[in-house]
């Protein structure tokens, strides 16, 4: 299994239109950060050697993603929640569609289908005459279930007030804007290999975790390795990755890790 952080930006992406701090300006290239999103590239089902591709939400910077990455193919999209930034990318899975000639399996939780099925109402709707439109099947998902041929694990996690999800996979664990872990839910993490952990800033925020908590929750979990994501401008990648703990770093866009 092979995992491509895709964006590990926080919702405005950095640099961020208009700033001129020394992030938004800086020419390397792991300080630019499109919209939090992860690939994973399975082995597919048991005794196949077909290898599927798992997308974790279609950000907004979906279609830049996929042709930097050279991605061709989706067969599964696993959504965290409804926020903006990690759905509105949805319409550039028409792409994957017309190559595959098929629909595409999406799951999440009740709230985050529901909202998609709302907001993007024309994808949905048997009643849309307009062509073009992206062929995706929903299922709403609480407990472990099948995708491009692995066994996902939901993990409830919170996000400020909200509880949404995030995704055990095997032996990696993606959690982005995460701002606190449930009891039952750290238990559902141990063993870990790889953890996918979001980490806005240093200051506090009411719905994300700070490097520090994000930190102190790598500790709690005690994974082999942890990628920090969904990062804000405020985290210059040389200087905060130099000063992390051994065995936690930043993630970037097109980081690659292999499981």
């Amino acid at each position: 299994m092979k995992l491509t952080i895709l964006g590990c930006g926080t919702s405005t992406g950095v640099p961020i239109i208009g700033c001129q701090c020394a992030t938004c300006l800086s020419t390397e290239p792991k300080n630019s950060r499109t919209r939090a999103s992860v690939l994973i590239e399975t082995n597919g089902p048991e005794g196949s050697n077909n290898k599927q591709n798992l997308l974790i939400d279609t950000s907004t910077d979906l279609r830049t993603q996929a042709l930097r990455a050279g991605l061709s193919r989706v067969d599964a999209v696993l959504y965290t929640h409804p926020h903006a930034d990690h759905i509105h990318g949805i319409d550039d899975l028409r792409a994957f569609n017309m190559r595959q000639d098929g629909a595409i399996e999406c799951f999440g939780s009740e709230r985050t289908i529901t909202q998609i099925r709302s907001s993007f109402s024309y994808i949905f709707s048997e009643g849309y005459n307009q062509s073009w439109t992206p062929n995706l099947t929903t299922t709403i998902v609480d407990a472990p279930f099948r995708a491009a041929g692995v066994e996902v694990i939901p993990i409830e996690i919170f996000h400020g007030k909200a509880t949404i999800y995030g995704y055990r996979i095997g032996d990696a664990a993606y959690l982005t804007d995460c701002s606190g872990l449930p009891e039952e839910s750290i238990e559902k993490l141990q063993g870990l290999k790889l953890l996918i952990l979001g980490a806005l800033r240093h200051a506090p925020h009411p719905t994300h975790m700070t490097v520090k908590e994000a930190v102190e929750a790598s500790a709690i979990l005690a994974p082999e390795r942890t990628v920090l994501t969904h990062l804000g401008h405020n985290l210059e990648y040389a200087t905060e990755n130099s000063a992390l703990p051994r065995g936690i770093e930043l993630a970037y866009d097109t980081m690659e890790i292999e499981l």
